[in-house]
C-alpha cells in the first residue's frame, strides 16, 4: 500500500471536505470506513433495519467523485469501478445510480429510501443527514 493512501485512510475526518449523505429515515448516524466501502461498493446491500440501500454517484471523472473515492473510501475510482462492472456482469449485483451534480444528489438522495450518496458540503436546510464516517 502507498505512503499517500496510507496518509488519506487516516486524516482524520475533519479535514476531509467531502460528506457522506443518506435518507432522513436511514436509522444509521455514523459508520466505519469499512462499512462506507462495503455501502458504496454494494457489497452491504441492506442497512441494519433491513431496508434496501440505493447508492447514487457522480460519474468517474467527476473531480468530487476522485477525492471522495480517494480520501473517504482509500480507493481509486477505477478500483470502485471494476468491482461494480464484476458485479454487474457475474450477475451477482446492481450498479450504483449515476447522477449529473451535486444539486441531483442531493434531490435523488432525499427522496429516495434508504439512499446513500456524497457531496463537497451539506447545504444548510438540506433534506438529507450526513452520515459521520469513522
Amino acid at each position: 500500500m502507498s505512503c499517500l493512501l496510507l496518509a488519506q485512510l487516516s486524516a482524520p475526518s475533519a479535514l476531509r471536505a467531502q460528506e457522506v449523505i443518506v435518507h432522513p429515515g436511514v436509522g444509521v448516524t455514523t459508520i466505519t470506513t469499512n462499512e462506507a466501502r462495503l455501502y458504496l461498493t454494494l457489497r452491504l446491500k441492506t442497512w441494519p433495519n433491513g431496508e434496501p440501500v440505493k447508492v447514487f454517484v457522480l460519474p468517474d471523472d467527476d473531480p468530487l467523485h476522485r477525492r471522495f473515492a480517494n480520501t473517504v473510501l482509500g480507493l481509486f475510482p477505477y478500483q470502485l469501478r471494476r468491482v461494480w462492472d464484476r458485479q454487474l456482469f457475474s450477475g451477482t449485483g446492481q450498479v450504483p445510480t449515476a447522477v449529473a451534480s451535486e444539486s441531483e444528489m442531493l434531490r435523488r438522495v432525499a427522496t429516495t429510501p434508504g439512499a446513500i450518496g456524497y457531496v463537497e458540503s451539506v447545504p444548510a436546510g438540506a433534506p438529507v443527514r450526513p452520515l459521520e464516517v469513522r
